[in-house]
């Protein structure tokens, strides 16, 4: 067989949602004409929906799509991002922020939080997070993109977007379609495994539409279609680390406050519930542990915590947090919920979409698929996904919290080796031991490190013979050109209204 035999020609992907059309999108934009893509999607099954909220990688995505933000943001009633904020995850009646982008400017070679800690230690009680940009410019509720002069403190932050991700699917429909993508309303009854190999050769639909590939993407959610019904791929089960494993949600009116540029995380007695800002509504959720409350005082502390009148019936959904065994197996790729299932405290679940996209066209197969592909492939997604499950278990494990039984367990448990070496770093004298390769950074591991009270027993030995450095002086300068610079900033709901308000 030559190698033009061998292209794969036709990819079939099974579901639509924001997995579906941002896969759909990401194919056509790079394999153009050369491949036929073919998207099977049931409008009679609903999407979940609670993707809201991203991070800032989110950007380098829909800029490889040449997608222009602000249309992009009109389209999915979206706004800006700039962190998220923790409330009552420490003790009650406390929070902290998880601020996008770095904290403060560094002024040594011995990172700014070693100084901070020592002057924590000789009484300045200066919140951390006074040092980022971004929390100065969230909590006054300011926003306009960082500037790109490194030598400026308005560089020193970053952002993201909350958006409908219902809509967010229908923008990126309307750019996959005119570029090829074929999408066909209904539901898989069949699949047909190819009895040499085991590969999936095609897959029939309920008024008996057959559609053949050559590579098949599973978007199909949590059931796995695919993955799992069809190729039987296993699932890791990590609910005794992260055991909220049900929520419900509904979306509100807006009350009477500010347009706010970052999400908030509150923690309730069995749980969390989230506060997503779009133009057009609130989004709000409450994510629970069944073992600790029923579905109605779950639905019952969500009502009675929203900020506006509710806009529909409460939805529920269920899930277990963990992975697939293997993403990809044959010529199959699980992608979105399909391949695993983080809760959404961090906003990550599209990340992981964005990441497995990037990853597949990485490693983009012929018909053969390679068996070294996948295996690679699995090697590196796993690692991402147990390192995002290392960061969202830190939530729970460093709760200080005592006041109901599910925080209880979660202070107690114990965790994995990989986090617990971590937190004993820290510990000792505030080093953080992030990899290159992890998504959250050292500034993402400061914040909740220090927003949770985990406190070093030290600082870093340098700080001290550092003794041409003006600690004091430097921090101070910072924090007053900090809130000269965001006090300049324009208003979130202002900035929105002049560039990407939907119409």
């Amino acid at each position: 067989m030559d190698k033009a035999d061998r292209a794969i020609r036709r990819i079939v992907i099974v579901g639509g949602g924001t997995a579906g059309w941002m896969t759909a999108a990401s194919l056509a934009n790079t394999l153009g004409t050369n491949c036929r893509i073919d998207l099977i999607e049931s409008d009679a099954i609903g999407i979940v929906g609670v993707g809201e909220a991203t991070i800032p990688p989110i950007k380098l995505f829909n800029h490889a799509l040449g997608i222009d933000e602000n249309a992009f943001l009109k389209a999915s009633k979206g706004t800006f991002k700039l962190g998220i904020e923790f409330v009552d995850w420490t003790r009650l009646g406390q929070r902290y922020f998880h601020p996008f982008g770095q904290f403060g400017a560094e002024f040594d070679a011995v990172p700014l939080y070693q100084y901070w800690l020592r002057e924590r230690a000789r009484g300045d009680d200066t919140p951390l997070q006074d040092y980022a940009m971004a929390w100065v410019a969230a909590r006054n509720n300011k926003f306009a993109p960082p500037l790109t002069d490194r030598q400026r403190i308005q560089s020193t932050y970053d952002y993201a977007y909350h958006f409908d991700a219902g809509l967010y699917a229908q923008f990126l429909r309307s750019y996959a379609e005119p570029r090829g993508v074929r999408r066909t309303e209904g539901k898989v009854v069949d699949v047909s495994l190819r009895a040499e190999d085991g590969f999936i050769e095609r897959v029939k639909l309920d008024d008996g539409t057959v559609i053949e590939g050559d590579l098949f993407i599973d978007c199909s959610g949590f059931r796995g279609l695919l993955i799992e019904d069809a190729l039987h791929a296993g699932y890791e089960n990590w609910q005794h680390w992260l055991p909220c494993d049900r929520a419900v949600a509904v979306g509100s009116a807006h009350g009477d406050g500010a347009l706010t540029p970052y999400t908030r995380s509150t923690a309730h007695q069995a749980g969390w519930q989230w506060r997503i800002p779009l133009q057009h509504r609130m989004g709000n959720g409450h994510v629970y542990c069944s073992q600790f409350s029923s579905d109605d005082e779950a639905t019952t502390v969500l009502l009675a915590n929203l900020e506006g009148e509710p806009l529909g019936t409460p939805r529920p959904l269920r899930f277990t947090t963990g992975r697939r065994k293997a993403f990809w197996s044959r010529n199959c790729i699980a992608i979105g919920l399909s391949a695993g299932f983080m809760e959404p405290l961090e906003s990550t679940s599209i990340h992981l979409i964005q990441s497995a996209i990037t990853r597949l066209l990485a490693l983009f197969p012929d018909r053969h698929c390679e068996p070294l592909l996948a295996q690679e492939y699995n090697r590196i997604t796993g690692q991402e996904y147990e390192r995002v499950r290392d960061f969202l278990i830190l939530h729970y494990k460093a709760i200080k919290r005592d006041d109901a039984p599910l925080w209880r367990y979660t202070a107690a448990m114990e965790i994995p080796a990989t986090l617990q070496y971590k937190i004993d770093q820290f510990r000792s004298s505030g080093r953080i031991v992030a990899e290159a390769l992890e998504l959250f950074q050292n500034p993402n591991w400061l914040a909740v490190l220090i927003g949770q009270e985990v406190w070093p027993q030290h600082y870093s030995a340098l700080v001290d013979l550092r003794s041409t450095v003006d600690a004091p002086r430097l921090l101070a300068s910072l924090r007053r050109v900090s809130e000269e610079a965001g006090a300049a900033l324009p208003d979130h709901a202002h900035y929105i209204a002049r560039h990407c308000r939907a119409g």
